[in-house]
């Protein structure tokens, strides 16, 4: 990586510059996991952002394999995030392996996906938890106080850009704003299903497809997503926007 205040500059202000703009929450979502990969090297990131009766769902993830992990997370009710979340304090440096009377399901899971240590920093608006960033590594490299600071810097930009997208433009509730995101969320991973069983490409690679015909045409990964669905995009569509564009899967791809 380049010298990290030049790119903690950059990020922030690309960051401000989406912000201001009529911009699509979950690609905001995915771009600050990837960068909090980045900047936390040899890490994986995810967001799982908690439903109006108080249950966690997968936002964005950085990798397809961080993604099932949050998903076995929210399914068995235990882990970093949903401690993190429950109240409302960072889990750092915790090891896997010393983790098993804590999290015996997530554990042992996370391990065999290849994890050694995993944290998690609460997503805040004011004194309410609205959800959570997981940070897992697979090695056993801790994070350090400044680490854990510019990390928890990155969450609280997605704890803004998923609050502001809809009270700017719409006016709603918290609860209206947080189930909003999470419906678009569950018809981008529809359409990720649908693109990678009929191009027979694998799901980071099935997310940057969509991602990518989404920035070229100028519009929200939901809005792409949905005419996936019904079929008004074809999958001969998709196919030559990457072949124009050169779309390729990145390192860090996620959805």
């Amino acid at each position: 990586m380049e010298g990290r205040e030049e790119w903690l500059a950059r990020t922030f202000i690309e960051l401000a510059d989406t912000l201001v703009a009529d911009y699509d929450v979950i690609d905001l979502m995915c771009t600050l996991v990837e960068r909090c990969a980045e900047l936390l090297d040899s890490s994986e990131v995810g967001l799982a952002l908690a439903d109006p009766h108080g249950h966690l769902r997968v936002l964005a993830s950085s990798t397809e394999r961080m993604r099932v992990l949050e998903l076995i997370e929210v399914q068995n009710d235990e882990g970093p995030c949903r401690d993190c979340f429950t109240n409302g304090e960072r889990v750092v440096n915790q090891r896997l392996d010393e983790a098993l009377e804590r999290w015996p399901t997530f554990a042992v899971q996370a391990r065999d996906a290849g994890f050694q240590m995993v944290h998690a920093l609460p997503l805040r608006l004011r004194t309410e938890t609205i959800g959570a960033m997981n940070v897992f590594n697979a090695n056993l490299s801790h994070l350090t106080s400044q680490d854990v600071n510019l990390a928890q810097a990155l969450a609280d930009a997605a704890t803004i850009g998923i609050l502001q997208e809809r009270a700017v433009r719409h006016g709603v509730q918290l609860a209206g704003q947080l189930q909003g995101a999470l419906n678009s969320r569950i018809v981008v991973e529809h359409a990720k299903g649908i693109v990678a069983e009929r191009l027979q490409v694998g799901m980071d690679e099935a997310f940057e497809l969509i991602r990518g015909y989404a920035r070229e045409e100028r519009r929200r990964l939901s809005e792409v997503a949905v005419t996936i669905i019904s079929g008004s995009l074809t999958m001969t569509d998709l196919s030559l926007s990457r072949a124009r564009h050169s779309y390729a899967p990145r390192d860090r791809a996620g959805g």
